[in-house]
């Protein structure tokens, strides 16, 4: 625009020097008159892409295989980042930080996560489980826990998870799985320490301030979708069932995670848990579950599995492929698949090529349309580019 002004403002000048000149005296002929160049066209600045945009761009130029690559996100154990390079250089979204990977200090951290962002525009997804209380990773988080919050005001869970934010972003972690939305009043029960709430009402306040006190900060998630407070048993080693219907969750459990899409929370997290009323299948799994996520409660962030480990701990046959695992998954609709390996992940047949090439299959046999393995890798690049560090969007 300015640049534009600019010669509107000489070519008047120059017009209005002629017009002087010529109230003086007629001007002498050129004997060899020179015509004048013609003014560049000014280059029009070009529309930085969104991040959807650039995403869609990016996705577009990669293999099946790269894609299929692109929607994992594992753990490597230790406290150097060779290994959790080297996985990123294998394509894969990002890491998730468990205790084995802490070095004991926020200095040490922050100089190990540095060395895991490879790619100037696409932020590495470093995630962590920072719920406060029992489930810490790191042991300098100044907040207060589910257990201490749940009694107060929500605006204590807000300010609790800003702190818990900020904490984890100085130590270069960009994702916190640490917003539980389950909700139970069963002290017995497996997850009642980790709930912001006893009853729906209550944990939905808490989780949409929660949400609030990360944004901008670290991208949320909540979990473990669509409830686990309502099925009883660990989905670390089972599938634990919920004996309510639909219109039963949709009255009770389904709350928090409502709360928090109203609230923009960035990542949904499936668990691997089932309401046989909806689908025998855990939810992780499910088509029926994805499409009320997406449809009913309007969410349209990233869908995150929960481990996918803990359907191979739980033992049951059906369960013990890890390829035919993910191939449900993404095709049931989640866009990024967690995995939390072993020190020698091939005790559980888990390597990026081995899961790539399963996805790959899966697309080239039509059992997951390749528009689905497009659209979950669009989405996780629309969020890594979102988190660049000053990125402007």
């Amino acid at each position: 625009m300015r640049r534009s002004l600019r010669s509107t403002l000489a070519a008047l000048a120059l017009a209005g020097t002629a017009v002087l000149a010529g109230c003086a005296a007629p001007a002498s002929p050129d004997p060899s008159p020179t015509a004048a160049a013609p003014s560049p066209t000014p280059t029009p600045t070009p529309t930085p892409a969104t991040p959807a945009e650039w995403a869609a761009e990016r996705v577009a130029g990669m293999t099946v295989e790269e894609k299929a690559a692109s929607v994992l996100m594992l753990h490597a154990p230790g406290t150097e980042p060779g290994a959790m390079r080297a996985l990123l250089d294998e394509g894969i979204a990002g890491v998730i930080l468990m205790g084995d990977n802490m070095p004991g200090d926020e200095a040490s951290l922050t100089a190990l996560t540095a060395h895991l962002q490879v790619d100037p525009e696409a932020a590495t997804l470093v995630g962590i489980d920072q719920e406060g209380g029992i489930v810490s990773r790191i042991d300098w988080d100044p907040a207060p826990g589910p257990g201490v919050v749940r009694g107060q005001p929500a605006e204590a869970t807000r300010d609790a998870f800003a702190a818990r934010a900020a904490t984890l972003a100085a130590s270069g972690v960009n994702i916190n799985f640490g917003i539980v939305a389950d909700v139970t009043a069963d002290p017995s029960s497996f997850i009642f320490d980790r709930v912001l709430g006893t009853d729906p009402q209550a944990a939905g306040e808490r989780v949409a301030a929660a949400v609030d006190g990360e944004r901008g900060v670290v991208a949320s998630t909540v979990k473990h979708f669509p409830g686990h407070g309502a099925a009883p048993g660990d989905s670390h080693v089972s599938i634990p069932s919920a004996p309510l219907s639909l219109e039963e969750w949709r009255a009770g459990p389904s709350l928090p995670f409502a709360a928090a899409v109203g609230a923009d929370v960035e990542l949904v997290m499936t668990g691997h848990l089932a309401y046989p009323a909806v689908d025998a299948a855990p939810a992780s799994l499910s088509p029926e579950w994805h499409r009320i996520l997406r449809e009913e409660l309007g969410f349209d962030g990233v869908i995150v599995t929960d481990d996918m480990l803990m359907l191979q701990h739980n033992g049951l046959p059906e369960y013990a492929d890890p390829g035919e695992n993910a191939v449900r998954a993404l095709a049931a609709g989640g866009d990024l698949l967690l995995y939390v390996l072993p020190a020698d992940p091939s005790e559980f047949g888990i390597s990026v090529d081995g899961l790539a090439a399963s996805i790959a299959d899966a697309v080239a046999s039509g059992r997951i349309p390749e528009e689905r393995l497009d659209e979950a890798a669009e989405r996780v690049f629309e969020l890594r580019r979102e988190l660049v560090p000053n990125s402007g969007e």
